[in-house]
This record gives C-alpha cells, structure tokens and sequence, in this order.
C-alpha cells in the first residue's frame, strides 16, 4: 500500500528509521532506496537515538556516510524519565 503513495514522482518520502536497530535492515530506507535511488525526494528522520546502545553513535548515518539523501538526515532524541523529572523539579 505504501508503495503505491510513494512510487509517484511527485511524492515526499519520510523515511522513519529507529537507530536502536540495524539501518541495514529498516523497511523504511529499503523501501525509500528501491524508488528514490538517488534521494532526491526522501527525508530521513532517525529516531530513539537515546537509546542507542553504549558505544554506538549516530553519526555516519546523520551526516548521509551510510545513506546518501539530497536533504539532511534529522535525528529525534527523547527526553527520559528522568529528564522530565528534573524539568519537573525546577
């Protein structure tokens, strides 16, 4: 179904992939890179870099070393638990 909506050329893809997994392995980028090659109409957007495992990093795929996109890759973190407890508490 999605890749009927996105397989148009006039279509803005949004790419959601979670960094707490493999990239290599996301739907969403297979799926971008099968119809958009070039990423010319695909935006990346890595969520749950929060939860990264210790000693990963985000890095190369956020400046587009491992996925080339026409746009900036964005990253989301989310606050913890504990952040929102300390905002709480100012």
């Amino acid at each position: 179904m999605v890749r009927s909506f996105i397989e148009k050329p006039n279509c803005i893809i949004l790419a959601i992939s979670p960094a707490n997994q493999d990239s290599a392995t996301s739907d969403a980028i297979k799926i971008s890179r099968e119809v958009d090659p070039k990423g010319e109409r695909t935006f990346g957007v890595l969520t749950k870099i929060d939860l990264m495992d210790k000693g990963t990093n985000a890095v190369d795929i956020l400046e587009g070393k491992s996925y080339r996109l026409q746009f900036p890759w964005i990253g989301v973190v989310n606050r913890s638990q504990a952040d929102s407890l300390h905002c709480h508490m100012k």
